[in-house]
């Protein structure tokens, strides 16, 4: 009896952790669709903390941050985040994706592959 009631609190931590990873992913995209890259943001990072043991997820919410650096107009970054899932999990769906978005960032010349980066002082 007592090993049944270990394994009952164990299944159910289990399913409250995905269950708020998923509420944090669902929350990001909500976000996401209104604009608001600062709660995207935020959701993310409740996703990364959530999502540690669950590495399935972490091409999705990579995927989902690069698209919303590049709304942000942080072409770079974005296409370091692309660059980051391409090479961290090159047999996934959004691999795909990100090499897609790459070629349109360079087909709207903000990424320039195999240049170096240019970096441009901030006007105060």
């Amino acid at each position: 009896m007592r090993l049944f009631l270990v394994f009952a609190v164990t299944l159910s931590l289990v399913g409250c952790t995905r269950y708020a990873m998923n509420t944090h992913l669902n929350k990001a995209y909500l976000a996401y669709d209104s604009g608001d890259c600062a709660t995207v943001t935020l959701e993310l990072s409740k996703v990364d903390r959530d999502s540690r043991a669950r590495p399935y997820v972490w091409p999705e919410v990579s995927m989902l941050r690069g698209q919303c650096l590049e709304r942000q107009n942080l072409f770079v970054d974005a296409a370091q985040t692309y660059q980051y899932i391409i090479t961290q999990f090159p047999q996934s769906e959004y691999a795909y994706r990100a090499q897609a978005r790459l070629v349109t960032l360079e087909q709207l010349g903000h990424y320039h592959p195999g240049s170096p980066v240019q970096v441009r002082p901030v006007a105060y």
